[in-house]
C-alpha cells in the first residue's frame, strides 16, 4: 500500500492537515475584519451624516443674515461708552427766591435795572443823563403796609391834592402793576384811602383800548391802576398824559405763582422800560414826578 502510494504520501497527509488548519484560522479572521469593515463604514457614514447638518446650518444662518439687515459695524472709538456729560441746570428765579427770603425793594434796584437795560443802547453821556436823583424817590414799602396805609405815608396831602385836579385825560396818580387781576385787587385795597376820587382800570383783558380812551375823556380821573403795556398804548394815542402826574407807584415787591416780581418778566419789563422813556424820566428829572416802590 505504501508503495502504491508512493513515499510522499505521507508529506501530503501533512499538508492537507496544515490546509485545514489555515482554512479554520481564515474562517476565525473574516469576521473580525468583516467587523472592522462595518465600524469604518458606520464611521464614515456618521461623519458624513455631520457634514451634511453643518452645511445644512450653515445655509440656513446665510438665509437668516440675508433676510435681516445687518448693522452697521461701528468703529472702535464709538463702541465705547461715552462719558454722559451733566449738564447744570440753570438756577431759575424761582429757585433763587423759594431759598431765600424776598428783600423789599429800594431805589437802587430800579436805578441799577435802567442801567443794565440801556447800556447797550444809549451812549455812555446819555446813560449818565438817566440816573435818577434821590429826591425824585418816596420812601419805599418795608413789607408791613398795605397800599392804602403806604400811600397815606407817602402822599399825606392826598385830599387836597385830589380837590385841585380837574383836568380830563390825565391822572394825579398812577399805579403800574403786572396783570389785570392785580389791577383789581389794588383798586379794592385803594377804598380806604381814595376817598371821593375816581380810579379807573386801565389792562388790556376785556377792554377795549377806545373805551378806556372815552372813560378818560368823559370826566375826570385821579387815579389810573393797570399794566405798563396798557398804560403806554393810551399816552402813544394821546389818550392819557402826564403832564400833571405827580405820583408814579411801582407794584415792585408782589411776586405771581412763581415767584417773579413785575420787572422779572421779560414782556412786561419792556413795556415798562417803555414807559419811563415815554415822559417819566424826564418828569422825574424835572423833579415833577415822584416814584415810590410799593
Amino acid at each position: 500500500m505504501g508503495d502504491d502510494l508512493g513515499d510522499d504520501w505521507w508529506e501530503h497527509e501533512n499538508n492537507s492537515d496544515a490546509s485545514e488548519v489555515e482554512e479554520v484560522e481564515h474562517q476565525e479572521k473574516q469576521p473580525t475584519e468583516k467587523a472592522d469593515v462595518k465600524t469604518k463604514a458606520k464611521k464614515r457614514k456618521t461623519e458624513t451624516e455631520e457634514k451634511t447638518v453643518k452645511a445644512k446650518k450653515k445655509k440656513k444662518n446665510e438665509q437668516k443674515e440675508s433676510i435681516t439687515p445687518q448693522k452697521k459695524k461701528e468703529p472702535d472709538d464709538e463702541k465705547a461708552p461715552k462719558a454722559k456729560r451733566k449738564r447744570k441746570k440753570k438756577k431759575t428765579i424761582t429757585d433763587v427766591l423759594s431759598s431765600s427770603e424776598p428783600k423789599p425793594g429800594c431805589p437802587a434796584d430800579l436805578q441799577s435795572l435802567i442801567t443794565q437795560y440801556f447800556s447797550d443802547k444809549r451812549s455812555v453821556i446819555e446813560q449818565e443823563e438817566l440816573k435818577l436823583p434821590d429826591s425824585c424817590f418816596l420812601s419805599s414799602n418795608d413789607l408791613t403796609h398795605s397800599l392804602s396805609s403806604y400811600l397815606k405815608q407817602v402822599c399825606p396831602k392826598w385830599a387836597k391834592i385830589q380837590k385841585q385836579h380837574t383836568e380830563k385825560s390825565s391822572v394825579v396818580l398812577l399805579i403800574v402793576c403786572s396783570s389785570a387781576l392785580r389791577t383789581i385787587e389794588l383798586i379794592k385795597q385803594l377804598t380806604t384811602f381814595k376817598g371821593e376820587a375816581k380810579a379807573l382800570k386801565l389792562f388790556a383783558k376785556h377792554i377795549k383800548v377806545e373805551e378806556q380812551v372815552k372813560l378818560l375823556q368823559k370826566g375826570v380821573t385821579h387815579i389810573g391802576v393797570g399794566t405798563p403795556g396798557r398804560i403806554s398804548a393810551l399816552i402813544e394815542k394821546e389818550a392819557l398824559n402826564l403832564h400833571v402826574l405827580k405820583y408814579l407807584v411801582l407794584d415792585w415787591n408782589w411776586r405771581d405763582q412763581k415767584l417773579r416780581r413785575m420787572v422779572d418778566i421779560p414782556e412786561i419789563k419792556l413795556d415798562f422800560m417803555k414807559l419811563l422813556e415815554s415822559g417819566i424820566l424826564s418828569g422825574c428829572k424835572d423833579s415833577s414826578v415822584k416814584i415810590g416802590l410799593f
